[in-house]
């Protein structure tokens, strides 16, 4: 119960609060390079954590949790190449 105590009081003094950035829908898609589709896929399917605010249900990310479904899409990705199931064209296609 101190701990929070003392980031309220950090708070008051203008230091950042004890919350972590959200994100929107907007910025994940920007940071992904990806469509709008996909973003709201991610977040239904549960691949990208995400939660709802308000009556009207807005979607936000933790800044974390996009770093961490980077971070898992690079693992899997590498667990693909490994495994031969990455198809040889696939990386080539896309740079085109």
């Amino acid at each position: 119960m101190a701990l929070w105590t003392e980031d309220v009081d950090k708070a008051r003094t203008g230091a950042s609060l004890p919350f972590p950035k959200m994100l929107t829908i907007d910025d994940v898609q920007e940071i992904l390079n990806v469509g709008k589709p996909m973003v709201y896929a991610l977040l239904r399917s549960g691949e990208l954590r995400g939660a709802q605010f308000g009556p009207r249900g807005i979607w936000r990310i933790r800044q974390d949790d996009l770093s961490a479904y980077i971070d898992a899409a690079y693992e899997n990705t590498a667990e693909r190449i490994a495994a031969g199931q990455l198809p040889a064209g696939e990386a080539e296609d896309e740079q085109q």
